[in-house]
């Protein structure tokens, strides 16, 4: 799976998750200060995550960005 697959399947999760746009989500973007993304978010949506790629993430504090998320699925599924 390249890392634009995961990209693309990441974003839908947090569109869907906090009710973005499509366009509101880069690799750039900053969980906690873009998006707001609270502890219980950040741990719902890396269930999902786990969930929808079939993986398991440790560490949610080294996950800050989107790149990070994107970064971490692709060590996973890619292991």
């Amino acid at each position: 799976m390249t890392e634009t697959e995961i990209f693309n399947k990441v974003s839908e999760i947090l569109v869907d998750q906090f009710d973005l746009e499509d366009d509101e989500i880069k690799l750039d973007t900053n969980l906690s200060e873009d998006i707001d993304a609270d502890s219980l978010d950040l741990f719902e949506v890396l269930n999902r995550v786990e969930d929808e790629f079939d993986i398991k993430l440790a560490v949610a504090e080294e996950i800050q960005t989107v790149q990070d998320l994107v970064n971490k699925v692709t060590e996973q599924v890619n292991a």
